[in-house]
């Protein structure tokens, strides 16, 4: 009877021993992560580090970096590497890491502000999908995917545009991005600067610089760049019906 008093106890505090570890454990992942962080940043105090968390690797870390590179560093801290890290399942590969981007993109298109975007949709009640695309009003592919968004809207894509002058803060391109958001029809403005036409030269509180910066955090690296809903980033031009079988809406 004593022996089996003695077990009820020893029982009851399972849960707190395991309670205890998970918290303990918990705490350890904490310190290794600020210990890897600060680990990289003093021997590259130029590493733009956002986030360090558990791989799936085992003994490694992964470590996103602002623009969407994952390096991966052992908990040892004295091993790194870069590249994406695919699964081998039944089904074929799949990117781990193209997954981990898409997730943080998915939460970035959540935080933006549409008021501040150029949109081109069609009715609520059509709009089937809606994508966001970081443009530049002098490549040639913008402009040739600009030449779309009329079947896009036929097809119920709407269309959210967000400015990315390649050439940078204070080129032509930027001074472009800048009239069309402050112009007092931007939708027009933009046409317009797209097919090649002069604009009226405008400026105004805008949010051009904002989303160029944005852009790195998109992982952007060339125009036009496609943000699916999803978070999927879709490089560069595709047509209105390819886009549209790619959403799943024709």
């Amino acid at each position: 009877m004593i022996l089996f008093r003695h077990l009820r106890f020893i029982f009851a505090l399972l849960p707190l021993f395991a309670q205890g570890a998970e918290e303990t454990s918990t705490e350890k992942n904490a310190q290794a992560i600020d210990a890897i962080e600060a680990r990289l940043l003093a021997v590259r105090p130029d590493l733009q580090v956002k986030e360090v968390r558990p791989s799936t690797i085992e003994g490694y870390y992964n470590v996103e970096l602002r623009g969407g590179t994952v390096l991966y560093m052992s908990k040892a801290m004295d091993h790194l590497f870069a590249g994406d890290l695919y699964l081998v399942e039944d089904s074929g590969l799949v990117n781990a890491t193209e997954k981990a981007r898409t997730g943080t993109r998915k939460e970035l298109l959540e935080s933006l502000d549409e008021s501040e975007m150029v949109v081109f949709s069609p009715p609520k009640e059509r709009t089937k999908a809606t994508i966001t695309v970081f443009t530049d009003i002098d490549c040639s592919y913008c402009r040739k995917l600009h030449l779309e968004v009329p079947e896009m809207n036929r097809l119920g894509i709407a269309v959210r545009y967000l400015a990315y002058p390649r050439a940078g803060i204070g080129s032509k391109s930027y001074d472009k991005a800048v009239s069309a958001w402050c112009a007092d029809n931007p939708q027009v403005a933009l046409t317009q600067a797209k097919s090649g036409q002069e604009i009226e030269e405008r400026t105004c509180s805008n949010p051009v610089a904002a989303q160029y910066a944005l852009g790195d955090l998109f992982g952007v690296s060339g125009t036009p760049a496609i943000i699916l809903e999803d978070g999927t980033l879709q490089p560069g031009y595709l047509p209105a019906t390819e886009l549209g079988r790619r959403l799943g809406i024709n």
